[in-house]
């Protein structure tokens, strides 16, 4: 079994290819819930949602978020009605997102809760948030402290930030199921999505450092020279005093990898990094760079 920590979009590509060469009952996932929000009611967990999407094969591929073909009717009638719904919610995507705030009022786990959906949209992998305990990243502008959506879907990632903050109520802490999955593993693959609101978020949770420790640990960088391929990653990656690079995302892990992946366009330098193409703009991309990570995990 290989686990996955996840977030954004970037991990989700290299999954794209992963379950073509793998065997999907051997491929776990552990994701980030830090930028989870209740909106209009309902619960919307968006990195958990793109991965369960993507193994149910309806995700929204285009935008890598939301089901495709979905109809925006519910957005639209709100919106005209005056409501402030700032993320544009597919119906059938709103579908999950009621169904999850429901299960999670009554008290079911976030663990569960992503259990029995999975289970719904017959999902083979195993999909695990990150913990079952509240926690949200937040971004510090001049408006004052915001949640990293507003930052990044009202505010499009055009305003200023000057720190990031992680907030809860008590410490974020892996959960069995996550630290479980990870000790069954034979290798961990960090995939190439937003350092710092993504992976950070993962390992800070109590208990997963040490489930590291001794596990063959693959990072791959999201950055090609200073420019991430995708989101607003450079730019929180300064606001937590790291340079936007792959030297900067190295140092951001702090040891944890074992081995660290840059692509073959970065101008970066780092002594004893494996160079692969990790730009995945389509399916035979993602599945040539799942190829090459599995060799490396292959021959560790």
């Amino acid at each position: 079994m290989i686990t996955f920590l996840s977030g954004g979009t970037g991990t989700p590509k290299l999954l794209r290819g992963m379950q073509k060469v793998m065997d999907r009952h051997e491929i776990a996932v552990v994701v980030n819930t830090a930028e989870d929000i209740w909106i209009s009611g309902n619960h919307i967990s968006p990195d958990i949602d793109t991965v369960m999407y993507l193994f149910a094969g309806i995700l929204n591929t285009d935008t890598w978020w939301g089901v495709r073909n979905d109809t925006f009717a519910s957005h639209e009638e709100a919106t005209r009605l005056g409501y402030d719904e700032f993320i544009a919610i597919g119906d059938r995507d709103r579908a999950v997102h009621i169904v999850r705030g429901d299960m999670l009022r009554n008290g079911m786990r976030l663990t569960n809760v992503t259990k029995v959906l999975c289970e719904r949209f017959g999902v083979r992998e195993t999909v695990l948030p990150m913990t079952d305990t509240e926690v949200t990243t937040q971004v510090e502008t001049d408006l004052g402290m915001i949640h990293f959506q507003e930052y990044w879907v009202r505010g499009k990632g055009k305003i200023d930030i000057r720190k990031v903050v992680r907030s809860y109520n008590e410490p974020p802490v892996a959960t069995e199921e996550v630290l479980a999955v990870i000790d069954a593993s034979d290798a961990i693959v960090i995939g190439p999505s937003n350092p710092i609101t993504s992976i950070l978020p993962i390992l800070t949770c109590e208990g997963m450092k040490p489930a590291l420790k001794d596990k063959f640990v693959v990072a791959i960088s999201p950055f090609i020279g200073h420019a991430p391929v995708s989101g607003p990653a450079g730019a929180l990656m300064e606001a937590a005093g790291y340079e936007p690079s792959a030297i900067g995302t190295f140092n951001c892990y702090n040891g944890i990898p074992d081995v660290f992946v840059q692509d073959v366009r970065d101008e970066v330098e780092i002594s004893h990094s494996v160079r692969f193409d990790t730009l995945m703009t389509d399916e035979d991309k993602s599945i040539a760079l799942a190829r090459d990570i599995l060799s490396l995990i292959r021959t560790a």
